[in-house]
């Protein structure tokens, strides 16, 4: 009995993280995010990183544990609203391509050119014939991204469809949640096993070798925002450059400064 409690144990899911082991260990990736920003600009170096995945998966939640201690000039992150019909009438990536990376940037798609294989697709906004020359297409041009230096990273975030719910009737009640429950939300709510075939033929056309898709769980918020940091981490070759020690200078004496009898309008120490 004893034994098959044990095998039980061990094939079951681990508990979810608590938030001082998060936060624990989310400084010390933090630390080692900073070192890869400072050799992503002294090697002008181009990473991109796209966010894909389920509705509630935590792809905001991520992208803000990636970016909360590094520059917003270093670390762009890149959230497209829907296109204009100037940008309807481009070819379709040419949108997302005008925000690839230069030397010394990193930067952060919230979704990207996959919406055509994702929600365009599932909602009925693309013809279907569209979307599959869309895919058959895709590798090509991201292997021209890679070729001319790019580090590209793939990430798709997968949530069980209990979480989703749950997470879904969370925004419902919590008035710092609404504004993430749109009614295209609210659409693609009862459509799980769709979206589960979009992403299945999204992964066989583009899951390549030289970009590959990997796959994060994230019923557990925390634990999945660490794994995706420590991937990015293991992914991108960085090493921590050395720095000069700092210095700082002696103040300057006051001399004849006198604070002024300003009437400072100070906001309530409450």
């Amino acid at each position: 009995m004893k034994a098959e409690k044990n095998s039980k144990k061990a094939g079951s899911p681990p508990e979810k993280l608590k938030r001082k082991e998060y936060e624990a260990a989310i400084e010390d990736l933090h630390a080692e995010l900073v070192k890869l920003q400072l050799w992503v600009v002294k090697k002008k170096q181009k990473v991109c990183i796209v966010f894909e995945g389920r509705d509630t998966a935590g792809k905001g939640g991520t992208i803000k544990a990636l970016t909360e201690r590094v520059s917003p000039r270093v670390f762009r992150v890149v959230a497209l609203p829907a296109p204009s019909d100037r940008e309807k009438s481009q070819m379709y990536i040419q949108r997302y391509m005008q925000h690839l990376p230069a030397g010394g940037e990193v930067v952060i798609f919230d979704r990207s050119w996959y919406n055509r294989a994702g929600v365009e697709r599932v909602m009925g906004f693309t013809p279907e014939a569209t979307v599959r020359e869309f895919l058959q297409e895709l590798p090509s041009v991201e292997k021209a991204m890679i070729d001319s230096g790019i580090i590209l990273l793939k990430y798709w975030l997968e949530v069980s469809e209990e979480e989703q719910t749950k997470r879904l009737k969370a925004r419902a009640t919590d008035g710092r949640k609404l504004w993430k429950l749109t009614p295209m939300d609210l659409k693609s709510f009862g459509r799980w096993y769709d979206y589960s075939r979009a992403r299945d033929d999204m992964f066989a056309a583009t899951d390549s070798p030289h970009a590959p898709w990997y796959v994060a769980r994230t019923d557990d918020k925390r634990r999945g925002r660490l794994n995706i940091i420590r991937h990015i981490l293991s992914k991108v070759p960085y090493e921590a450059l050395p720095r000069e020690k700092l210095k700082f200078p002696n103040r300057q004496k006051r001399g004849d400064y006198v604070e002024p009898k300003y009437p400072y309008k100070y906001i309530e120490d409450l």
